[in-house]
């Protein structure tokens, strides 16, 4: 379970003063995790995971928004 521990991990970490690297390395960190996540949930079902694995995807959306905002 190495990989809820680093996605609640990843879920801690604040977003403030990121550069665009940083945001570019948060989302690929984000997707991994909750592809990660995925093979894990479609073997248990277990609806804790399922609902990291959203929480997971609001904050890459987050990223992602701000990443489209910088690009403009």
């Amino acid at each position: 379970m190495e990989i809820v521990e680093q996605a609640l991990e990843f879920e801690k970490e604040t977003m403030s003063n990121m550069s665009t690297s940083d945001r570019v390395a948060s989302s690929r960190k984000a997707k991994s995790l909750i592809l990660g996540l995925n093979e894990i949930y479609k073997e248990t079902k277990d609806e804790t995971l399922m609902d990291l694995m959203k929480r997971l995807t609001e904050k890459k959306k987050k990223i992602e928004k701000r990443l489209k905002m910088v690009k403009i």
